[in-house]
């Protein structure tokens, strides 16, 4: 017979405070997307410079995440959170205050390079107070910030650009991080010694940058394109052989001889595919294809944020009956939810019950999926299992959008939405390769 535990309140508060704080970055983020017409207006700036205020948060936040488990175990997670979070905010304060296009975007490298390290952090801390137990449940609480950004964003980045400066798209980011930075310092544990481990510089001269150079391609087109990503490539191929070798690398990609992790990062890397490749087409579809402005368009995918949160409810069961059963239907469900927009002409009616079924999917097997990751890893691994997640999600959403932006431009909306609903699928069958039960570690006496 099973039994449901309380979640332990320590935890649960833990948990509370540090969602707090990653709900600015993940709310910026959404935020800016639906600016960047106005910015280029207002700071007299071309397209090609414009898009550089969200390119440059991109490949800050792609270089810093491989630091992130190195910079845990060497000066602890409150410090490095503290401070992380307290970089973001000043980012955001100096975005405010930039007075051209140029020293906004060098303020966005300052945001990303904050903002970049809070989720992974986030994971580890968790993770580890959690001890292995209930996390089913511990994810519902803080996979929130991914579901309530997304919801809440382009609608307070429509009403901000309606009616007030530019400025506030980045103001707006200072009561959030001054209350959540006072909870931190009162109720994050306090740091035991660090490590004395030294950073591998060797590990950060070939990652960081090849992350980058990814990232970057993945978002441009032509030679910028075609130079970027082999680039890219070769230097994540060479890290990868660096790593294999050293006995402290800076990401432990050691983890992947887990099947539980391997599985479950693949299923990350297309589950981000799928999920930020919605999230770039579902606005623009609304707003293209039936001529809504950007508030109405927000408001129209908010029953997509209703599924995300019926979601939550799969947190417990979950833990009862593992992942595999669960990440399944989500993905399923998800691509059920999808395949209505890859028709040329669907029923109106359709659509909110269809936002509200892949909402529902899409976000109950990226809950399962992270469950995944972190069963049956021992407290020393997961500072890297947190960056490792971390890098795979940045690579499979960025991947999403470029792949999905390029099939739009050639084929319009009803392709675009074929290919997502393809990957979903293709995320299902790689799904039934995860373990059917990962046995979770005894709980302490």
């Amino acid at each position: 017979m099973t039994t449901t535990t309380r979640l332990d309140p320590a935890v649960l508060k833990l948990a509370g405070v540090l969602v707090l704080g990653a709900l600015a970055p993940l709310l910026d983020s959404t935020i800016v997307s639906i600016a960047i017409h106005t910015l280029g207006h207002d700071l007299g700036a071309s397209t090609t410079a414009v898009q550089w205020v969200a390119t440059a948060y991109l490949l800050a936040l792609a270089t810093v995440v491989p630091v992130s488990g190195w910079a845990v175990e060497r000066y602890g997670a409150r410090r490095v959170w503290l401070g992380s979070l307290g970089l973001f905010l000043a980012g955001s304060v100096l975005c405010g205050l930039a007075w051209n296009i140029g020293s906004l975007i060098a303020f966005r490298v300052l945001q990303g390079i904050g903002g970049g390290v809070l989720l992974p952090v986030l994971q580890t801390l968790v993770m580890r107070a959690a001890g292995g137990r209930d996390l089913g449940r511990l994810m519902a609480v803080i996979t929130l910030p991914a579901l309530v950004g997304p919801i809440l964003g382009p609608v307070l980045g429509g009403l901000i650009v309606g009616h007030l400066s530019w400025r506030w798209i980045f103001y707006v980011n200072l009561p959030l991080c001054l209350l959540a930075l006072a909870l931190a310092r009162r109720y994050l544990p306090e740091d035991g010694p660090g490590t004395a481990s030294r950073l591998d510089t060797t590990g950060l001269l070939l990652l960081s940058p090849g992350l980058a150079a990814l990232v970057y391609g993945l978002s441009q087109d032509g030679l910028a394109r075609d130079t970027a990503l082999p680039v890219g490539a070769l230097l994540v191929a060479l890290f990868t052989a660096h790593a294999l070798r050293a006995p402290a690398p800076l990401v432990d990609l050691r983890l992947f001889q887990d099947r539980a992790f391997a599985v479950s990062s693949t299923l990350m890397f297309l589950n981000g595919l799928a999920l930020y490749g919605g999230m770039f087409l579902l606005p623009l579809y609304y707003q293209q294809a039936h001529g809504e402005g950007v508030v109405a368009a927000g408001l129209l995918l908010a029953p997509q944020g209703l599924g995300s949160l019926l979601s939550r409810a799969t947190g417990p069961l979950t833990d009862r009956v593992g992942p595999r059963p669960i990440v399944l239907t989500g993905l399923l469900l998800s691509a059920l939810g999808t395949l209505p927009f890859a028709l040329h002409h669907p029923a109106a009616a359709l659509l909110p019950l269809a936002l509200v079924v892949r909402g529902l999917g899409m976000s109950a097997a990226n809950l399962a999926v992270n469950v995944g990751a972190y069963q049956g890893l021992s407290p020393d691994r997961i500072p890297h299992g947190s960056t490792t997640v971390r890098i795979v999600q940045q690579l499979g959403g960025s991947a999403g959008t470029a792949v999905l932006a390029a099939v739009l431009a050639r084929g319009g909306f009803p392709p675009a939405f074929l290919w997502s609903t393809a990957c979903t699928v293709l995320a299902a069958l790689v799904a039934l390769a995860l373990p059917a039960q990962v046995a979770a570690p005894e709980r302490p006496s």
